[in-house]
């Protein structure tokens, strides 16, 4: 692997096997690294817990948590096995020496990741989608998020469910903080508000508002995990296609045993297409200096499509195009995996809030045009990148049936065509951008030309295919590469329909392909050091937790600190679960930045 580049200008299987999360016996690897710091110096007399137990077991371990005076409260998830809790540090302790207990997460708060200006041909990447030929009709995404509020804007809400108060409550559509607004306008705004120039990138889309976060854009892990399971439980009945997720909370533990990745991993085995931020966590707020491992939970699900930000300068030419200075960048803390996925325009890109929505109130300087109870505002972030991708998802699902009626694409097919299809960014290395920059003409073109119905082994192009896609009237080739897991499947491999396309295949699991393929070089690790600046920060190990207290990756390791990652000759890792960076909005060199 090359040596990895510092960017000052920019921030921060089987075929039926499913990904199972693994088991960690002991008392003290059963607690995740936020409790474990927390155990250390409590911060308040009680934490929030996600305590994962032994099958049925649930019922056991409850009243033995009940019976402890100091366990404040305990509630089921609708996860099995999987239920919340708020306990003292003697509670949590005891929790953890139970032998029917699996692992203790934190149940963290995650948080809003938002977008900016950008007009509609340069949100699309490309002229060949104008004008359209699809719109993402009979296609549902559900966005989980803050609400949405419809309007002539955003006015294809099917309807609307609370998880705030952690059930499941069927409500008017509200959007109080004004974030899953944003994000669902980018995804499917009609533009009327704009007269059509800020419009959706498919704006025929039916929306599933799953409020998670409150008027702050603020929510409990718990209470997304809860929106996901819905999703999954509902998905026939509401024709959930896409799942929204532009939102995280810190890594604080393997993504084996993080229930945030076990209910996304669970929805992408029931075939629905999960589309997550990255995070923006890409640098230092103040210089911009380049940092890496700033990814997010879920952005660390193996099988959700995680989304950095591109940023275009607002032009359609794609040339100066570059990595937004927040975007966060691979590998994922624990697992060493690579991540983010792609691009996606994610800087200076304008939508629809409301306007009695904290957003719009406490930033009014972003707003652009306000009409009635809705107006435009320009934000930033990975938020947004990822709502454009669940957009362009859309166009492919309805490419797809449309020319090939009666099967539908697996999550590991639209990936793929999403990162085949990507513009190569020469100047990044791929723990930066992934595969590359979203093509979205390309990924259409892919979704309507092959065949999910042809028998595994055989071909299944029905039309010729382009490798290149005109846009602004030059031709740029595809990257043509699919990075799956740490490494890089070269050729025409998409073509074919492969197991690994099928459902229930585990993205990175190199059982699946044998030695039918040639490995390129890995993505993640090549036993050479590689640098930041002057500071080494790369070794030849995973980022594996080696006890209590501390990290090892590979001879070194990292300092996280309140507002940035700094990299050093240290042999700890220290990190915040709860820092001033870690805020709702970010006001930074003219960007309106929700974190």
């Amino acid at each position: 692997m090359s040596r990895l580049r510092t960017a000052t200008a920019a921030l921060i299987l089987t075929t039926t096997a499913l990904w199972v999360p693994s088991n960690r016996p002991g008392a003290s690897s059963k607690l995740d690294r936020a409790l474990r710091d927390w155990l250390q110096h409590p911060t308040a007399a009680s934490v929030r817990a996600l305590i994962k137990v032994s099958p049925a077991a649930g019922a056991r371990v409850s009243q033995r948590l009940h019976r402890s005076e100091s366990t404040t409260s305990v509630a089921p998830s609708t996860t099995p096995d999987l239920f919340v809790a708020e306990l003292s540090a003697s509670a949590l302790r005891a929790a953890a020496r139970d032998p029917e207990v699996i692992n203790i997460s934190t149940d963290a708060r995650v948080k809003s990741l938002d977008t900016s200006y950008l007009s509609q041909n340069v949100l699309l990447g490309t002229e060949a989608l104008l004008p359209r030929r699809y719109t993402g009709d009979h296609i549902v995404v559900a966005v989980i998020d803050s609400g949405v509020l419809p309007s002539a804007d955003v006015k294809n809400v099917v309807v609307a469910y609370d998880f705030t108060t952690g059930g499941a409550l069927k409500v008017g559509s509200q959007d109080p903080f004004g974030h899953g607004t944003h994000v669902s306008g980018l995804i499917a705004s009609t533009g009327t508000t704009s007269s059509y120039f800020y419009q959706g990138i498919a704006p025929n889309t039916r929306l599933i508002a799953l409020r998670a976060l409150d008027q702050n854009g603020s929510g409990y892990t718990s209470n997304v995990i809860n929106a996901i399971n819905f999703a999954v439980a509902n998905k026939s009945s509401l024709g959930i296609d896409i799942i929204n997720l532009s939102l995280g909370h810190p890594i604080y533990e393997p993504a084996s045993s993080d229930p945030l990745v076990a209910a996304v991993e669970k929805a992408v085995a029931a075939g629905i297409v999960v589309v997550a931020s990255a995070g923006n966590f890409g640098g230092d707020p103040t210089t911009h200096v380049t940092g890496y491992g700033g990814i997010t939970s879920p952005g660390n699900a193996p099988d959700a499509i995680t989304i950095g930000a591109l940023d275009t300068l607002q032009t359609v030419t794609r040339g100066d195009d570059g990595v937004a200075w927040y975007s966060s960048r691979g590998p994922t803390w624990y697992d060493g995996f690579q991540k983010p996925d792609l691009l996606a325009p994610g800087s200076h890109l304008v939508s629809d809030v409301p306007t009695s929505s904290t957003i719009a109130k406490s930033y009014p300087g972003g707003l652009i045009k306000t009409s009635g109870t809705i107006a435009l505002m320009k934000l930033s972030g990975t938020s947004m990148a990822a709502g454009v991708v669940s957009g362009v998802v859309s166009l492919m699902l309805e490419a797809s049936r449309t020319n090939h009626p009666g099967v539908r694409l697996t999550p590991n097919a639209v990936k793929a065509m999403l990162q085949y299809s990507a513009f190569p960014m020469a100047s990044e290395d791929t723990l930066t951008h992934g595969a590359g920059a979203l093509n979205a003409a390309g990924a259409g073109a892919l979704a309507a030309a092959i065949d999910p119905k042809q028998p595994t082994g055989s071909g299944r192009l029905t039309t010729p295919v382009n490798t290149w896609t005109s846009v602004a009237g030059q031709a740029i080739a595809w990257g043509q590469r699919v990075v799956w897991g740490d490494r890089v499947i070269w050729g025409n491999q998409l073509y074919t329909n492969d197991p690994a396309w099928a459902l229930r295949v585990v993205w990175g699991d190199r059982v699946i392909w044998g030695n039918r393929v040639i490995w390129g070089n890995s993505t993640v690790w090549d036993g050479n050091a590689s640098v930041w600046g002057n500071r080494v920060i790369w070794g030849n190990s995973l980022i594996g937790q080696t006890s209590g207290t501390s990290t090892t990756w590979g001879s070194l390791s990292s300092d996280v600190t309140a507002s940035r990652v700094v990299w050093g000759n240290l042999t700890s890792l220290n990190i915040a679960p709860t820092s001033a960076s870690w805020s709702n909005l970010e006001q930074a060199n003219g960007d309106l930045i929700a974190k």
